[in-house]
């Protein structure tokens, strides 16, 4: 049996091709939104943020045989744990991750930054009308960090995040709440309908639509910060789809 640990598009494509060649897996994940674009492919669903206890028990109990990591490539206490186990356990992990994308920005109004708190600093000095497509996870500590600046941030249009962000003091003249991916004209007109100055994003690769939201601040000369990926030493890294499919 495979473990496939997922919540991004990527585990969807991944399991559709274990679908296609009729493997037995099950999925983890750690949201309910996660958990209904998993049930489109399996009813094998487990719905809970795994200690490294839960999965080398999980593994031992269900006769897993191999992990396929593809969650966030920021989701590093998932990943981290999910080595461990496979290491414990000694059975096989594969990480699933598209290549970076930062290379390939030719836009030189850009700052890359390693964590929230670089990209607050430049916040609070740049711009006034602040565009967050970070995802709604770590809004509290954009909230926080950033003072007497306008915060719009852009998230995923179910209740439980938009109650998230009620709670936190954003009213609906600030939430975005769509689902995208999007295009570039549509983040332009996102970014002139709220007279947005600077823009603040994760390297979340072609599938999170990165690319069409730096292409859109290049066309309209906003100032992006961009927080890049935590630099993992995964022990066994594939980046198309293609190789995975010779692993399994």
């Amino acid at each position: 049996m495979i473990l496939v640990l997922g919540g991004t598009s990527d585990s969807i494509e991944i399991c559709n091709l274990l679908n296609q060649r009729q493997l037995d897996y099950t999925v983890s994940v750690t949201t309910a939104y996660g958990e209904k674009l998993a049930k489109q492919c399996t009813d094998k669903v487990i719905l809970k943020k795994l200690t490294l206890k839960d999965m080398v028990d999980y593994i031992n109990k269900n006769n897993v045989a191999k992990i396929i990591d593809s969650t966030h490539p920021y989701a590093v206490e998932v990943s981290t744990n999910a080595i461990e186990a496979s290491q414990i356990t000694n059975i096989n992990y594969i990480r699933f991750e598209r290549e970076s994308l930062i290379k390939n920005i030719d836009y030189k109004n850009k700052y890359i930054v390693s964590d929230i708190d670089e990209a607050c600093e430049i916040a609070n000095k740049v711009g006034k009308n602040i565009f967050i497509g970070a995802g709604s996870k770590n809004l509290y500590l954009y909230k926080e960090k950033i003072k007497d600046k306008n915060l719009i941030p852009r998230v995923l249009p179910t209740s439980e995040v938009l109650i998230s962000c009620e709670e936190l003091g954003f009213n609906a003249d600030n939430i975005i709440a769509m689902k995208g991916p999007f295009s570039v004209e549509m983040n332009e007109s996102t970014y002139k309908q709220y007279n947005i100055d600077l823009v603040i994003t994760k390297e979340s690769g072609a599938a999170g639509g990165f690319l069409e939201k730096i292409q859109a601040c290049k066309n309209l000369n906003i100032p992006v910060i961009i927080i890049k990926r935590k630099e993992m030493n995964y022990p066994n890294t594939i980046g198309k789809i293609q190789e995975l499919i010779n692993l399994i």
